[in-house]
C-alpha cells in the first residue's frame, strides 16, 4: 500500500478487530482516500481519524 509515496506492507488478515495502526502523513485527506481504496477492495471495515501523535501528523486507523 502506498501513502504519500511511502510503501507500507500491512498484513490486513492479521490486523484484528479493535486494534489500530498509525500512518504518518502531511495531507490527511489525500492519504485517507488512498487508504480507503485498499480497504474497500479487501472489504475491511475501518474507522479513520486524523491525529497528532508525538508531534507527528497522521491517520489513526482502527479495525472494526
Amino acid at each position: 500500500m502506498n501513502i504519500e509515496g511511502i510503501d507500507y506492507e500491512v498484513n490486513w488478515r492479521a490486523f484484528q478487530k479493535g486494534t489500530s495502526l498509525f500512518f504518518p502523513c502531511l495531507h490527511v485527506s489525500r492519504a485517507r482516500a488512498q487508504l480507503m481504496v485498499v480497504v474497500k477492495r479487501l472489504r475491511i471495515k475501518i474507522l479513520v481519524k486524523a491525529s497528532i501523535e508525538n508531534g507527528i501528523r497522521g491517520l489513526r486507523v482502527w479495525r472494526m
